[in-house]
């Protein structure tokens, strides 16, 4: 596929099913932009899992041309939604599970993961990858890109509802998170925040190693990088990552 047309003259942009070879060497290297914490889901596995081979034209990666290094990744999953609030899924899990149970109907496409390498971040590449997926769903008949968008600020800020972060705007109007920044320059609109979108259990123990910090008693706590608090009942850390919804329109 084409690079955005405001993309630097080094990117190269290609889909998983025309560079199957360049995704494969994707496998592990963007773990470390994410918590540990983050990468241990309830039931992540089984819809990551999926996208190869069934959505490989949905797979976007971009690769440094001067090193052929790949240096950022999209993750996207098509799904069936009539394009109302009342049938939007609840989150990421959810959406995740609608794709897998109702193969073949989709009418929409969700991101589910922008990925860029750690020397390459601050360089514009989320949202040259916003971009990509956006166009990626237009090239396969979708008339939608909608994002469970997880706030890049929102750490900083665990004990206040999604609810009210995701209304918070700077001076000049903008998302005064980073990230929602990104999706609201491209033209993205916010359809709902979603408290419970990505659901991770584990013993106390996983959680601890995790975090590299001690969960002592039952309670609820703040805990690194966490976007909402930890729930540590009976030897079990419950956790709810929140979300904020975002509707790109094809056709805008």
């Amino acid at each position: 596929m084409r690079a955005p047309a405001n993309a630097p003259d080094w990117l190269e942009v290609f889909t998983a099913a025309e560079r199957p070879d360049l995704w494969e060497a994707t496998r592990g290297a963007f773990l470390g932009v994410w918590p540990e914490y983050n990468l241990h889901g309830d039931h992540t596995g089984s819809y990551f899992s999926a996208l190869i081979p069934d959505y490989a034209h949905l797979q976007v990666v971009f690769v440094d041309r001067r090193s052929g290094q790949a240096v950022a990744r999209g993750r996207t999953i098509a799904f069936r939604w009539d394009g109302s609030l009342a049938d939007l899924p609840a989150g990421i899990d959810s959406v995740g599970a609608r794709a897998l149970e109702h193969p073949g109907e989709a009418t929409a496409l969700s991101a589910l993961a922008a990925e860029v390498d750690l020397g390459y971040q601050g360089c514009g590449l989320s949202g040259l990858l916003l971009q990509s997926m956006i166009a990626v769903a237009g090239d396969a008949g979708l008339r939608a890109l909608v994002a469970p968008v997880r706030p890049s600020g929102k750490h900083r800020y665990p004990l206040t509802p999604i609810e009210r972060y995701a209304a918070w705007r700077r001076d000049d109007g903008l998302p005064f998170d980073p990230w929602m920044r990104v999706h609201a320059r491209a033209g993205g609109r916010i359809l709902r925040p979603q408290p419970e979108s990505l659901r991770i259990t584990a013993p106390v123990a996983d959680w601890e190693g995790w975090t590299e910090m001690p969960f002592p008693e039952d309670g609820r706590y703040v805990f690194p990088a966490g976007l909402a608090p930890l729930e540590v009942t009976d030897g079990t850390g419950r956790y709810w990552e929140p979300n904020v919804w975002y509707l790109h329109r094809v056709d805008d």
